[in-house]
């Protein structure tokens, strides 16, 4: 199946909704948004934390070279 005829399914599945139907697939939609909002804001946020503690390991093992 044809990416073109997919999309046409879907819009016909979608055309066939009633208000209270079309309410909950917009609700599932933006929730699946959110999610990937956040999941980026978590990988962001564990690059940083991984940056930090390359570099508090390399201060660390410097110190210790001193020594």
């Amino acid at each position: 199946m044809t990416t073109a005829t997919q999309k046409l399914r879907i819009l016909e599945s979608l055309d066939a909704l009633d208000q209270t139907q079309s309410e909950k697939v917009l609700a599932y939609i933006k929730n699946m948004l959110v999610t990937s909002k956040d999941e980026n804001q978590y990988k962001r946020f564990k690059r940083e934390a991984m940056k930090e503690i390359r570099k508090a390991l390399k201060t660390d093992r410097s110190l210790r070279l001193q020594v």
